[in-house]
């Protein structure tokens, strides 16, 4: 009888463990958060931003209150880990959270699941595979990596389509699905056919005027790699809205459907 009930018991527990895996653990992870976002933004937080992100101001309202809950889940699941002396202090902790969650507004999102780990070097650094300076690094290990110079800069300066920020989580949004081939997971099938059409002709643009030395809108980065064209691509979207979708209204469309916000009714505010 009692090999029986063991028998049962193991049984039991296979099945278990799927419904909890696919089922259970979403629930509880979804009422986490809705809990953690029921806590009041800190004032500290709020002038951080206030200081040294004027992006935040760009948006309306209801956004910013979303970046708020967003930022307060993003510091309550991911670490911070700072190299070479630096200490990481709540403003770039902060800083680099509401660059990140500005990807994920107005959408369901599972803020960067693969994403553990924050590394912030005090300034450019020279990495294993590089020949030469490194800004910042996404891995699909759980480790992002970050210079805070850059992630400041970036921070101050929303029109020049540069931001290390949106550039490496962008790439966390690509490795969602485990390859970083420049096609994050879209929100219906049906989108793929004309993501890959309009990012790769636009990726193709891109090399032939970055060989002709022609003055282009996107960073000529992109042309390095369809992931680097989308990481690029991200950071013109949000500071250069303008001046993308006149030169490149099809990605600009591309991007709008896929991020869910225009950053265009941003401009005037």
């Amino acid at each position: 009888m009692m090999d029986l009930l063991l028998i049962a018991g193991f049984f039991a527990l296979i099945v278990l463990i799927p419904v909890y895996i696919f089922y259970l653990k979403p629930l509880f992870i979804k009422r986490g958060r809705l809990k953690i976002q029921e806590k009041p933004f800190p004032l500290q937080w709020e002038e951080i931003l206030d200081r040294h992100f004027p992006q935040y101001h760009k948006l309306p309202v209801p956004l910013r209150e979303e970046l708020k809950n967003k930022i307060k889940v993003f510091l309550h699941e991911k670490r911070f880990h700072g190299c070479q002396g630096i200490e990481v202090t709540d403003t770039m902790k902060v800083l680099i959270a509401a660059q990140a969650c500005l990807l994920l507004l107005n959408r369901e999102t599972d803020f960067f699941p693969r994403l553990v780990t924050v590394i912030i070097y005090p300034s450019a650094y020279v990495s294993e595979n590089s020949g030469g300076p490194v800004f910042g690094e996404s891995w699909n290990s759980g480790e992002l990596v970050l210079t805070w110079d850059s992630s400041l800069h970036g921070a101050a300066n929303m029109f020049d389509g540069k931001n290390v920020v949106y550039h490496e989580f962008a790439h966390q949004l690509d490795q969602e699905d485990g390859v970083a081939d420049g096609a994050p997971i879209l929100e219906r099938r049906s989108a793929y056919a004309s993501w890959a059409t309009i990012l790769g002709e636009e990726y193709e643009k891109l090399i032939r005027k970055k060989k002709r030395h022609r003055k282009t809108v996107l960073r000529k980065y992109g042309a390095t790699h369809p992931a680097e064209f989308f990481a690029v691509a991200t950071e013109a979207y949000f500071e250069k809205p303008r001046q993308l979708n006149k030169r490149h209204p099809e990605l600009y469309q591309e991007l709008k459907n896929y991020y869910k916000v225009d950053p265009l009714e941003w401009l005037d505010r």
